[in-house]
């Protein structure tokens, strides 16, 4: 992955974290480990992998 791709990743992973983490639904207290705590952790690497799908997505949308 190239850097331009990897700074595009990691900002849209922010956002989607940011989002998550705003939403009581998803995310409705902070664990004792903070950051550092499992949902923390599993959070971080969906808003990752959802920000690869979607820029995935969009390269081949571009494609057609």
């Amino acid at each position: 992955m190239d850097n331009s791709k990897t700074s595009e990743v990691k900002q849209i992973a922010s956002q989607l974290l940011a989002a998550m983490v705003s939403n009581q639904h998803i995310y409705p207290t902070l664990s004792d480990d903070g950051i550092k705590g499992q949902r923390e952790q599993t959070l971080m690497i969906l808003a990752i992998e959802m920000a690869q799908e979607l820029i995935e997505k969009i390269e081949k949308n571009q494609k057609f």
